[in-house]
């Protein structure tokens, strides 16, 4: 008996509910990892407000870490090549804090 590539493919079907949908703003991300699992908090930084808030945190196994790199470079370069060079400004400050971050 063959295997077609019709009866090894399956359909994964996801749902997305609206206040999911709808999405949060976030200016900066704090990476960290352990020996198991990479932690991204996705964050809101207000000029002049002494306080942020994690709006989001995202928990991945590091192979899952690695596939996101992936996928966001490919992204990325498909954007570019329809856009233009998104410019990487890394002196990105926030401002009156002083905070250097990555985003």
């Amino acid at each position: 008996m063959t295997n077609t590539n019709e009866n090894n493919e399956r359909e994964l079907s996801i749902e997305l509910d609206q206040e999911m949908a709808d999405g949060v703003y976030a200016n900066l991300v704090v990476i960290n990892h352990s020996s198991s699992e990479f932690v991204l908090d996705f964050v809101n930084v207000m000029p002049g407000m002494p306080k942020a808030h994690v709006r989001s945190r995202v928990v991945l196994a590091p192979e899952h870490a690695k596939r996101l790199l992936a996928a966001l470079a490919d992204n990325i370069e498909k954007y570019e090549n329809a856009n233009g060079n998104i410019s990487d400004n890394s002196s990105y400050t926030i401002p009156l804090f002083g905070v250097t971050g990555e985003a």
